[in-house]
């Protein structure tokens, strides 16, 4: 028999992505799924979608909460299955997700969660950019190379060993907890397509892109004097500090704060120039932004994915999808 898997989304006033959230881990195909939605108590919609799925919901509820973490570790509580995902309300899994992440997590016991690559689209699926990670480990988080969140999966048993998420953590929650997690199991990248991300005006990582950093000088603070992390940073010290600083840039300049993306950038290559060369394209836009140019590179990147993605819509449909190379051929 299949293991059952628990998917947990948080919602909150979505109701335009709400629909589309359901209907792709309802559309997986996989036999034993169960599906927990923890509303924040909407007011825009999201109950009425709610309530047409609600037959095919293990459990809803809506109430006020104290944010996302709050949420997620509700759903988590409430969770029966041997591994466990979530999946944002504004995010949607590509067809055979589930069941290849399940496949992944059974060869190898001992992984504590399985990722793989993901599609960065618009409020209306066009599709932006494609997200290809290569694998990480501990060590590579801690450097802050992060991975696209709703292709995680993890092992239950795991997530209750390492904690659920930190509620001090609003912006970098999901990368904190794959630290914890990392730091005592394996990870495993798989190189399939599992999920899209939605990038819009309300998202998090535009609309407060400058508050990353802070938490993420907070992680390192709290890894640094860690039992189990404490030596990984100690002989790290240079590259984790170098990721630091670029990761930092990369938010700051998402926040229009060029000066101080690129002070942060001149830090990093002190520490970790390698790190900064692979990133050399974020110097350039830093630059350029200083200099009263950041409206040249926006209009560079809109025509860049015009040309190389054609505007694609991503069509979520359990039908009509061709196989995953036909989807999403090379640019």
């Amino acid at each position: 028999m299949e293991p059952l898997v628990s998917i947990i989304t948080p919602s909150f006033n979505q109701a335009r992505y709400l629909e589309q959230a359901l209907r792709s881990v309802q559309d997986q195909g996989y036999p034993r799924l169960e599906h927990i939605v923890i509303d924040g108590g909407s007011t825009d919609g999201s109950l009425e979608i709610l309530e047409r799925h609600q037959a095919k919901l293990s459990f809803w509820s809506s109430e006020p909460d104290r944010g996302q973490a709050d949420a997620i570790n509700k759903g988590l509580r409430l969770a029966r299955g041997e591994f466990v995902a979530w999946l944002n309300s504004d995010d949607a899994y590509l067809p055979g997700a589930v069941a290849e992440a399940v496949e992944a997590l059974e060869q190898d016991p001992g992984l504590g969660m399985v990722y793989a690559d993901g599609l960065m689209v618009d409020s209306d699926l066009r599709l932006l950019d494609r997200h290809t990670y290569p694998q990480v480990d501990v060590l590579d988080l801690l450097c802050f190379e992060v991975i696209l969140q709703p292709t995680v999966f993890m092992r239950r048993r795991v997530v209750e060993e390492v904690g659920t998420l930190n509620p001090d953590y609003q912006l970098i929650l999901d990368h904190e907890l794959w630290v914890r997690l990392a730091a005592r199991h394996p990870i495993r990248h798989v190189s399939r397509f599992w999920s899209i991300e939605r990038t819009h005006t309300r998202a998090k990582t535009i609309a407060l892109a400058s508050g990353f950093v802070e938490e993420a000088e907070r992680l390192i603070r709290w890894a640094a004097v860690d039992p189990a992390l404490a030596p990984v940073v100690e002989r790290n010290r240079r590259r984790v500090r170098g990721g630091l600083e670029v990761f930092a840039a990369r938010r700051l300049i998402d926040a229009g704060e060029y000066r101080e993306a690129l002070r942060r950038l001149w830090v990093a290559s002190r520490h970790d120039l390698p790190t900064v060369g692979r990133y050399w394209y974020k110097v350039v836009q830093a630059a350029g932004g200083a200099l009263g140019m950041a409206g040249l590179f926006d209009r560079y990147r809109r025509t860049r994915r015009r040309l190389v993605h054609r505007r694609q819509i991503v069509d979520l449909g359990p039908t009509e999808l061709p196989s995953q190379t036909e989807r999403w051929p090379d640019g």
